[in-house]
């Protein structure tokens, strides 16, 4: 476009955006009004800030006590479910003395982000240094609610990184205009996560602040993953979060147009009173999160004492516009050791990602190691259609399932929407699936430390062999909404669910309660509604969707964090991870994968049976509309998912490089459980085949 003609559409869009720049004496007015509101009471005045009695905090400091110089010490917890990983996190607020410290890429104002950020201001009245980083495409959007924080006390501080036209809501005109004036910069996003308590503990993971990524939502959750890290190590974590904070870009939420605009017109507003929707659940957190006994249990003695541990995370200057033409001055941090650890395999790679959509030098790594004499054995955990929450993201993994098989000799398996034996509390998903158990013990069943043998599920999952395949699973009931009548223990006998004020019930059998935003998903400027959500599927009930990133090479190094191994990740969103090189640690993380890939949780994706007529026709034209630009319109595919049948002659699954693999496995098609019109979806598939969408899906 014509730069002139670029500046007056632009122009034309900020005009009718509503939302006027302020002069920077506005400005300041703005920040003084929440400086002065600022509360400068403190609820304590003991030396530890009337901190919880945590045995999680504690060892913290029994790692720093073990630690030398030369032989540092670390303890690390893998939080696989999702209301436990929030129960850690309120535990560690509580328990703080010093600092805080949370970035994050996602922070939504429903339940679990709620009790978060009272708990956050609560940990600052009581003398707590609390700073909340939070990227602007995704995060809160409340103006009321960041002028509030922002104005709440002298111990809290927010700042949101990278505000498109310096502000913190945006409307679709914003969204046009970012199109237009500075593609790139707007689509340079925080994907950090990441919690530093006292410079002694962190949490890094693939889990925002939203009901989804603690198993609290009733139509969608994340099936995700994160590591609790106590020991010196939380020193680089809190170091690489004073460099975001610091960056130019990283701006003060009252010194935005729209926040310091409301702060003009109303004054520091007071924080809006939190109304929760299940307030019974989040009672229950707070209850275990002071619970010594249950803190112990769960996060303390499934702890495993590690040896060496790094937090690497890329840098805001990742982010400089110099980065295209110097990709060696020093921007790229976390990719470079994650492609190093994966090159560098001998003998296997167990690799999850929700978005399986390759670089160019990632292909190119898989090919190196597939041309190998003896080549490493690649497993890939992924997504489903039916589970992702990106279906256009899907459809460029779709397109080349072809060569990741065959060329690159991947091993995938497709999360189920409605997986048997995923680490969750099933209690929380009431009705729970059909052939699954809820447990009546009052505690969870450890599923921490990285520990795959027990399930909330199945009592029988203890002594379950975790295969590196796929397979079946049983069809779950209703999901009960917000606002439905109870259901009863007797799965055969359950009133029908009668939707409440906030849900619609959808002819296709999916239940959406409400509009939510979906971990990359974000609105068009060409509409109203989010431009990808979840498909609907065949059966109602709250559904799962991968959203783990994690890596284990060899059963010796073990990562777990924010980078979706894609494009998006290396080109355009910073990232982080922790990369512990201990075979106990890898060797528990593993068994997570391995039990999201088992028959129960995933489909496995394997070549078709030949046809008995033209087999090599149908090969190379399917390959040559593979390598299509634009449009890939061959619709009978090379591989297709299957399902286990156990049986007499099938004991155990099988890999699909196994010669009787279809005798026990039967094909479900390419998108099984999706609920859509085969017309429909091809259109849908075909507009997303863009091979210039690579870097930015």
């Amino acid at each position: 476009m014509n730069p002139l003609l670029r500046v007056i559409v632009l122009a034309i869009l900020l005009l009718g955006s509503g939302c006027a720049s302020l002069s920077n004496a506005q400005r300041e007015r703005a920040a003084g009004i929440a400086a002065q509101a600022r509360s400068q009471t403190v609820d304590c005045d003991q030396p530890d800030r009337c901190a919880l009695d945590s045995p999680l905090r504690a060892l913290g400091g029994q790692a720093f006590s073990e630690s030398t110089e030369a032989a540092p010490r670390h303890y690390a917890t893998i939080l696989d479910e999702g209301e436990t990983a929030l129960v850690a996190r309120i535990n560690l607020i509580r328990s703080a003395t010093r600092s805080i410290d949370l970035q994050t890429y996602i922070f939504d104002k429903d339940d679990s982000a709620r009790l978060v950020l009272d708990e956050l201001l609560a940990a600052a009245r009581r003398g707590v240094k609390v700073r909340v980083l939070i990227d602007q495409l995704s995060a809160i959007s409340d103006l009321e609610i960041l002028a509030a924080l922002a104005s709440s006390h002298q111990n809290f501080e927010i700042r949101v990184y990278n505000p498109t036209f310096g502000k913190a809501r945006l409307n679709y005109a914003d969204y046009a205009g970012s199109v237009i004036c500075c593609f790139r910069r707007f689509n340079q996003r925080m994907h950090n996560k990441l919690l530093v308590i006292d410079d002694a503990l962190g949490v890094v993971g693939g889990r925002n602040y939203q009901d989804d990524y603690y198993d609290w939502d009733s139509e969608y959750n994340f099936r995700d993953r994160d590591v609790l890290l106590a020991g010196p190590e939380a020193r680089g974590m809190a170091a690489n979060f004073d460099a975001f904070w610091h960056a130019q870009r990283s701006v003060p939420a009252e010194r935005l147009n729209d926040v310091g605009n409301t702060l003009l017109k109303q004054g520091a507003p007071a924080m809006p009173p939190a109304d929760y929707r299940r307030p019974a659940r989040v009672e229950q957190v707070i209850d275990e999160a002071i619970d010594p006994a249950y803190i112990q249990r769960m996060f303390v003695d499934t702890a495993l004492p590690v040896r060496s541990v790094r937090y690497v995370a890329d840098l805001p200057r990742k982010h400089r516009r110099e980065r295209a033409s110097q990709p060696a001055n020093g921007q790229h941090v976390t990719e470079p050791q994650l492609d190093s650890l994966i090159a560098g395999a001998q003998s296997e790679v167990l690799l999850q990602t929700p978005y399986l959509v390759l670089s160019k030098p990632a292909r190119k790594l898989f090919e190196a190691l597939r041309k190998r004499e003896q080549p490493p054995r690649i497993v890939v955990s992924t997504n489903s259609l039916a589970a992702t929450d990106n279906p256009i993201v899907y459809a460029l993994s779709y397109k080349y399932k072809r060569r990741n098989l065959r060329e690159l000799g991947f091993n995938i398996y497709e999360f189920k929407p409605f997986p048997l034996d995923a680490p969750v509390d099933y209690r929380n998903l009431v009705p729970a699936p059909l052939g699954t158990t809820p447990s009546t013990d009052s505690g969870r069943s450890s599923l921490l430390g990285g520990s795959a043998a027990g399930s909330n599920a199945r009592s029988s999952g203890s002594n379950r062999r975790r295969a590196d395949t796929a397979g079946a699973t049983a069809p779950p009931v209703a999901q009960e909404d917000a606002g439905t009548v109870p259901a009863t223990d007797d799965a055969g006998d359950r009133p029908q669910p009668t939707p409440g004020p906030a849900a619609r019930r959808r002819t296709d059998g999916s239940v959406v309660e409400r509009r939510v935003l979906r971990a990359e998903t974000r609105p068009s400027f060409l509409g109203t509604k989010a431009v990808n959500k979840p498909l609907p599927v065949t059966r109602s009930g709250a559904r799962m969707g991968l959203h783990a990133k994690s890596l284990v090479v060899d059963r010796r190094i073990g990562v777990i964090g924010t980078h979706n191994f894609d494009p998006r990740s290396e080109n355009y969103n910073t990232e982080g991870a922790v990369i512990i090189d201990d075979p106990a640690f890898a060797e528990a993380l593993a068994q997570s994968i391995l039990r999201d890939i088992h028959p129960e949780n995933s489909w496995v994706v394997a070549p078709r049976t030949k046809p008995p007529v033209l087999s090599g026709l149908n090969y190379s034209v399917g390959k040559a509309s593979e390598a299509l630009p634009v449009l890939d319109f061959w619709p009978w595919r090379y591989a297709t998912d299957y399902e286990f049948q156990p049986g007499p002659e099938c004991p155990e699954p099988l890999r699909r490089q196994d010669p009787d693999f279809h005798r026990c496995y039967v094909a479900v098609g390419d998108f099984p459980e999706v609920n859509v019109g085969p017309k429909w979806l091809l259109v849908r598939m075909l507009t997303a085949f863009g091979a210039g969408l690579v870097p930015i899906l």
